[in-house]
């Protein structure tokens, strides 16, 4: 097995000195060392890159605080990719930030969604757009202003990343959005004088280090398949210096692409545990061969844990997963529900030495229509957050009880069945 850095691969003797600490950590049973092999078996496109530094940022309020951080001192270049860029409180924000920077020479490049911003009003992007910063509309709803023959009104920029001088990448589940104003313990403060609504309970993952030219890598990469402008000359690729220890892999999926490497990594680390599977997840319809994978797993023993929404802005997806809860349950897979909030996060830890954390989700829109970017973390510093994490969802969600939900009413199983016929397409 052979590392990378921003420079290239490293020395043979530096690469088995690596391999030394990694078996090391993983003692006795070598745990770390089998999922760093899998891993690069699996997905060879994108290196495993050491020296990254890594901060867990769980909901909005923590994750646009660190965001804005980023940008206000950045000195080179914004890049922005984003589902939903929505007007309001905190999109305004955003907007009067990147405006400033645009300003001052910074060069703010912006990759937005046309369906996730279908509700922003046009005036808003044409504000950005007449400052100076270049905007580019993920497949346009509108085909007139298509140049690309193979435009998929289907096919949507899911991702969620802001790499900030090419040596900051954040990435996760958080889109910029009045929904994530408050974290899950609190009330939205949208819609006065109406009932007060929950938060919205996700996950982002801020990274310093030379994995952060990777993710610059997909960015640029989409600009370039959605035939956007040329780009301002700027020193996008900066020489990167290790920031930390952790060894981080930048794994991408194209909704015009037969290959889905986000969903055959995470399928192979499930395959392949042998202790434990926590995930958390906003919309969970999951596939044949994943839900094999995941009841495989549990019947071999191992501690096979999911966190699911309560309650959710997708009344489809929310009972077409639900509809898959029996299959499981029965195998002995244990199952939540997040109370008190909107899950929305899309997180994975298994065997206390892989996670990954990103923007995509269990269900057939993630894997086959969607462009979705995760970061793949393999190490047990990191886990252990993950794991801290996991277990404070946990603590905050209600046992799904089999024999209970074997008594569930007619109308919800009606409601279940009716979602399932169209999962493919949710």
């Amino acid at each position: 097995m052979e590392f990378e850095t921003a420079r290239g691969p490293v020395s043979p003797g530096r690469n088995a000195a690596i391999l030394n600490e990694l078996r090391k950590e993983a003692s006795p049973s070598d745990i770390l060392r089998r999922h760093l092999a899998l891993e690069e078996a699996i997905y060879r496109d994108s290196p495993l890159v050491l020296g990254n530094r890594l901060v867990l940022l769980e909901d909005g309020p923590a994750t646009y605080k660190a965001m804005f951080a980023a940008i206000h001192g950045a000195r080179d270049h914004i890049n922005l990719e984003t589902y939903i860029f929505e007007e309001g409180e905190i999109g305004d924000r955003f907007a009067r930030l990147l405006l400033e920077k645009q300003a001052a020479g910074v060069q703010v490049n912006i990759i937005y969604d046309s369906v996730g911003c279908i509700d922003t009003p046009k005036e808003f992007f044409d504000r950005l757009r007449n400052a100076g910063i270049q905007t580019l509309e993920f497949n346009p709803i509108n085909p007139v202003n298509v140049k690309k023959p193979e435009w998929i009104l289907n096919n949507r920029d899911h991702r969620k990343l802001l790499v900030v001088d090419g040596k900051t990448a954040f990435l996760g589940g958080i889109n910029i959005s009045e929904s994530y104003s408050s974290g899950p313990f609190s009330r939205s403060r949208k819609n006065k004088g109406k009932a007060p609504e929950a938060g919205w309970r996700d996950t982002h993952l801020q990274i310093d280090g030379p994995v952060v030219a990777e993710f610059q890598k997909y960015f640029l990469d989409t600009w370039a398949r959605q035939h956007g402008p040329s780009l301002a000359s700027r020193q996008y690729f900066p020489k990167l210096q290790a920031q930390g220890d952790a060894i981080v892999r930048a794994i991408g999926s194209e909704s015009d692409s037969e290959d889905h490497p986000i969903y055959l990594t995470l399928l192979s680390a499930v395959s392949h545990a042998e202790r434990k599977i926590h995930l958390t997840n906003a919309y969970f319809v999951p596939d044949p061969q994943l839900r094999k994978a995941l009841t495989d797993a549990a019947q071999r023993g191992v501690d096979v844990r999911i966190i699911l929404p309560g309650k959710t802005d997708s009344w489809a997806v929310f009972q077409a997963g639900r509809a898959h809860y029996d299959e499981l349950l029965r195998a002995g897979v244990v199952l939540y529900e997040r109370r008190d909030a909107v899950l929305h996060s899309k997180t994975a830890t298994i065997d206390g030495v892989w996670s990954t954390i990103g923007s995509t989700n269990l269900d057939w829109r993630s894997f086959l229509h969607n462009d979705e970017l995760n970061a793949v973390i393999l190490g047990a510093d990191f886990a252990r957050q993950m794991e801290a994490m996991f277990a404070r969802d946990q603590a905050a969600s209600s046992l799904i009880d089999y024999e209970q939900w074997k008594q569930r009413s007619l109308f919800l199983r009606v409601q279940e069945w009716l979602a399932r016929r169209f999962e493919y397409w949710l």
